[in-house]
């Protein structure tokens, strides 16, 4: 039975919720809060990018995702 650590157990939730961040046009603050309790200091850019994304895609984009972006800037 292979074992896990830690970050490889956070590195997976990681990427799992950030590809339902990038397939869900509206994420839930939930899954956005919980992204943002597991990020490290390098994946910040990427998550960013991420919420960047879903701005521009979005014709009227919500109040949460620019404050969340604009926390990190």
């Amino acid at each position: 039975m292979p074992t896990n650590t830690v970050d490889d157990v956070r590195s997976s939730l990681l990427q799992v919720l950030l590809d339902k961040v990038n397939s869900e046009p509206y994420p839930s603050a939930t899954m956005l809060n919980i992204i943002e309790s597991l990020l490290k200091p390098d994946e910040v850019p990427d998550y960013v990018e991420h919420l960047v994304d879903k701005v521009r895609a979005d014709t009227y984009p919500s109040i949460d995702m620019l404050k969340r972006i604009q926390q990190f800037v």
